[in-house]
Protein backbone atom coordinates (compact mmCIF):
# COMPACT_ATOMS: atom_id res chain seq x y z
CA UNK A 1 0.00 0.00 0.00
CA UNK A 2 1.37 3.44 -0.95
CA UNK A 3 0.26 6.85 0.27
CA UNK A 4 1.25 9.77 -1.96
CA UNK A 5 1.43 12.89 0.20
CA UNK A 6 3.17 13.74 3.43
CA UNK A 7 0.64 15.92 5.27
CA UNK A 8 -2.06 15.26 7.83
CA UNK A 9 -4.32 13.48 5.34
CA UNK A 10 -1.44 11.20 4.37
CA UNK A 11 -0.84 10.46 8.03
CA UNK A 12 -4.51 9.54 8.50
CA UNK A 13 -4.27 7.22 5.48
CA UNK A 14 -1.25 5.49 7.03
CA UNK A 15 -2.97 4.91 10.36
CA UNK A 16 -6.16 3.65 8.73
CA UNK A 17 -4.21 1.32 6.43
CA UNK A 18 -2.29 -0.15 9.36
CA UNK A 19 -5.48 -0.68 11.35
CA UNK A 20 -7.02 -2.47 8.37
CA UNK A 21 -4.10 -4.89 8.21
CA UNK A 22 -1.96 -3.58 5.34
CA UNK A 23 1.07 -5.81 4.86
CA UNK A 24 3.26 -2.77 4.25
CA UNK A 25 2.71 0.97 4.00
CA UNK A 26 5.00 3.42 2.20
CA UNK A 27 4.47 7.16 2.29
CA UNK A 28 5.88 9.25 -0.57
CA UNK A 29 6.62 12.94 -0.01
CA UNK A 30 7.75 15.29 -2.78
CA UNK A 31 9.44 17.61 -0.29
CA UNK A 32 12.97 16.83 0.87
CA UNK A 33 13.54 15.28 4.26
CA UNK A 34 13.64 18.22 6.64
CA UNK A 35 17.08 19.02 8.00
CA UNK A 36 17.58 18.74 11.74
CA UNK A 37 17.02 21.96 13.67
CA UNK A 38 20.71 22.70 14.14
CA UNK A 39 21.75 21.56 10.67
CA UNK A 40 19.66 23.53 8.18
CA UNK A 41 21.25 23.27 4.77
CA UNK A 42 18.47 24.67 2.58
CA UNK A 43 17.33 28.27 2.52
CA UNK A 44 13.69 27.42 3.16
CA UNK A 45 10.97 28.64 5.52
CA UNK A 46 10.63 26.61 8.69
CA UNK A 47 7.01 25.50 8.53
CA UNK A 48 6.88 23.31 5.42
CA UNK A 49 10.16 21.72 6.37
CA UNK A 50 9.39 20.50 9.85
CA UNK A 51 9.62 16.77 10.19
CA UNK A 52 6.41 15.78 11.88
CA UNK A 53 5.98 12.23 13.06
CA UNK A 54 2.41 11.39 14.03
CA UNK A 55 1.04 8.48 16.01
CA UNK A 56 0.09 6.95 12.65
CA UNK A 57 3.74 7.01 11.53
CA UNK A 58 4.70 5.38 14.82
CA UNK A 59 2.29 2.52 14.06
CA UNK A 60 4.58 1.64 11.17
CA UNK A 61 5.42 2.77 7.66
CA UNK A 62 8.32 3.50 5.37
CA UNK A 63 8.76 7.20 4.61
CA UNK A 64 10.36 8.27 1.35
CA UNK A 65 11.27 11.95 0.93
CA UNK A 66 12.08 13.90 -2.26
CA UNK A 67 10.29 11.37 -4.47
CA UNK A 68 7.98 12.04 -7.40
CA UNK A 69 5.55 9.58 -8.93
CA UNK A 70 5.93 9.39 -12.69
CA UNK A 71 3.32 6.81 -13.66
CA UNK A 72 1.22 3.89 -12.47
CA UNK A 73 1.75 0.36 -13.74
CA UNK A 74 -1.12 -2.09 -13.83
CA UNK A 75 -2.51 -5.30 -15.20
CA UNK A 76 -6.13 -6.23 -15.91
CA UNK A 77 -7.35 -2.90 -14.59
CA UNK A 78 -5.54 -3.20 -11.26
CA UNK A 79 -2.49 -1.31 -10.08
CA UNK A 80 0.66 -3.34 -9.53
CA UNK A 81 3.36 -0.69 -9.10
CA UNK A 82 4.32 2.96 -9.25
CA UNK A 83 7.26 4.24 -11.25
CA UNK A 84 8.99 6.88 -9.15
CA UNK A 85 12.12 9.00 -9.27
CA UNK A 86 14.29 10.75 -6.70
CA UNK A 87 14.36 14.52 -6.61
CA UNK A 88 16.96 17.01 -5.58
CA UNK A 89 16.25 20.44 -4.27
CA UNK A 90 18.98 22.94 -4.98
CA UNK A 91 19.33 26.68 -5.47
CA UNK A 92 19.05 27.93 -9.06
CA UNK A 93 21.11 30.81 -10.51
CA UNK A 94 18.86 33.31 -8.68
CA UNK A 95 19.26 31.52 -5.35
CA UNK A 96 15.71 30.11 -5.32
CA UNK A 97 15.43 26.49 -4.24
CA UNK A 98 14.15 24.43 -7.17
CA UNK A 99 13.16 20.80 -7.59
CA UNK A 100 14.64 18.63 -10.31
CA UNK A 101 14.71 14.92 -11.01
CA UNK A 102 17.94 13.11 -10.23
CA UNK A 103 19.15 11.58 -13.48
CA UNK A 104 19.06 7.77 -13.45
CA UNK A 105 17.15 7.59 -10.15
CA UNK A 106 13.94 6.05 -11.49
CA UNK A 107 12.66 3.05 -9.51
CA UNK A 108 9.56 0.90 -9.29
CA UNK A 109 7.59 0.54 -6.07
CA UNK A 110 5.25 -2.43 -5.77
CA UNK A 111 1.70 -1.44 -4.85
CA UNK A 112 -1.73 -3.00 -4.97
CA UNK A 113 -3.41 0.04 -3.44
CA UNK A 114 -2.47 3.73 -3.78
CA UNK A 115 -4.10 6.53 -1.81
CA UNK A 116 -3.73 10.09 -3.09
CA UNK A 117 -3.27 12.56 -0.22
CA UNK A 118 -1.60 15.32 -2.19
CA UNK A 119 -1.61 19.03 -1.51
CA UNK A 120 -4.70 21.14 -2.05
CA UNK A 121 -4.09 23.97 -4.49
CA UNK A 122 -7.46 25.66 -4.15
CA UNK A 123 -10.92 25.13 -5.57
CA UNK A 124 -11.19 24.12 -9.19
CA UNK A 125 -12.20 27.25 -11.06
CA UNK A 126 -13.35 25.68 -14.30
CA UNK A 127 -17.06 24.91 -14.12
CA UNK A 128 -19.09 25.87 -11.06
CA UNK A 129 -16.81 28.59 -9.64
CA UNK A 130 -16.50 30.29 -13.05
CA UNK A 131 -20.21 29.94 -13.80
CA UNK A 132 -21.21 31.37 -10.41
CA UNK A 133 -19.01 34.44 -11.03
CA UNK A 134 -17.98 34.54 -7.39
CA UNK A 135 -15.19 36.74 -6.10
CA UNK A 136 -12.04 34.96 -4.96
CA UNK A 137 -9.82 35.89 -2.03
CA UNK A 138 -6.08 36.62 -2.51
CA UNK A 139 -5.29 32.89 -2.03
CA UNK A 140 -7.71 31.81 -4.78
CA UNK A 141 -10.47 30.50 -2.51
CA UNK A 142 -14.11 31.51 -2.88
CA UNK A 143 -14.61 34.67 -0.84
CA UNK A 144 -17.42 34.38 1.74
CA UNK A 145 -17.84 35.65 5.28
CA UNK A 146 -18.26 33.41 8.33
CA UNK A 147 -21.50 34.99 9.54
CA UNK A 148 -23.84 33.88 6.75
CA UNK A 149 -21.34 32.30 4.29
CA UNK A 150 -22.66 34.36 1.37
CA UNK A 151 -20.40 34.96 -1.59
CA UNK A 152 -20.31 38.00 -3.88
CA UNK A 153 -22.96 36.37 -6.11
CA UNK A 154 -26.61 36.30 -5.04
CA UNK A 155 -27.94 32.94 -3.82
CA UNK A 156 -24.44 31.39 -3.71
CA UNK A 157 -22.91 30.27 -0.42
CA UNK A 158 -19.48 28.75 0.24
CA UNK A 159 -17.88 27.00 3.21
CA UNK A 160 -15.19 24.48 4.14
CA UNK A 161 -12.13 24.06 1.94
CA UNK A 162 -13.83 26.00 -0.87
CA UNK A 163 -13.89 29.08 1.39
CA UNK A 164 -11.01 28.67 3.82
CA UNK A 165 -8.58 26.63 1.75
CA UNK A 166 -6.93 23.39 2.75
CA UNK A 167 -7.77 22.53 6.31
CA UNK A 168 -8.95 19.81 8.64
CA UNK A 169 -12.23 17.98 8.10
CA UNK A 170 -13.52 19.22 11.47
CA UNK A 171 -13.44 22.77 10.09
CA UNK A 172 -15.38 21.67 7.02
CA UNK A 173 -17.98 19.96 9.22
CA UNK A 174 -18.34 23.03 11.45
CA UNK A 175 -18.60 25.44 8.53
CA UNK A 176 -20.97 23.08 6.69
CA UNK A 177 -23.36 23.11 9.66
CA UNK A 178 -23.13 26.88 10.06
CA UNK A 179 -23.63 27.40 6.34
CA UNK A 180 -26.65 25.06 6.32
CA UNK A 181 -28.15 27.19 9.10
CA UNK A 182 -27.50 30.38 7.11
CA UNK A 183 -29.07 28.90 3.95
CA UNK A 184 -32.11 27.68 5.93
CA UNK A 185 -32.55 31.14 7.43
CA UNK A 186 -32.12 32.76 3.99
CA UNK A 187 -34.72 30.52 2.36
CA UNK A 188 -37.23 30.25 5.23
CA UNK A 189 -36.79 33.61 6.95
CA UNK A 190 -35.95 31.84 10.23
CA UNK A 191 -34.14 28.69 11.34
CA UNK A 192 -34.12 26.25 14.20
CA UNK A 193 -30.80 24.75 13.18
CA UNK A 194 -27.98 25.17 15.72
CA UNK A 195 -25.09 27.52 14.98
Amino acid sequence: MVVIGGGDTGSDCIGTSNRHGAVSVTQLEIMPRPPEKENKTLSWPDWPLKLRTSSSHEEGCEREFAVTTKRAVGKDGKITALVCARLEWAPDADGRVQMREVEGSEFELKADLVLLAMGFVGPRRTGLVEQASVELDPRGNVKANVVDYRTSSPNVFACGDMRRGQSLVVWAIREGRQCARAVDEYLMGATKLPR
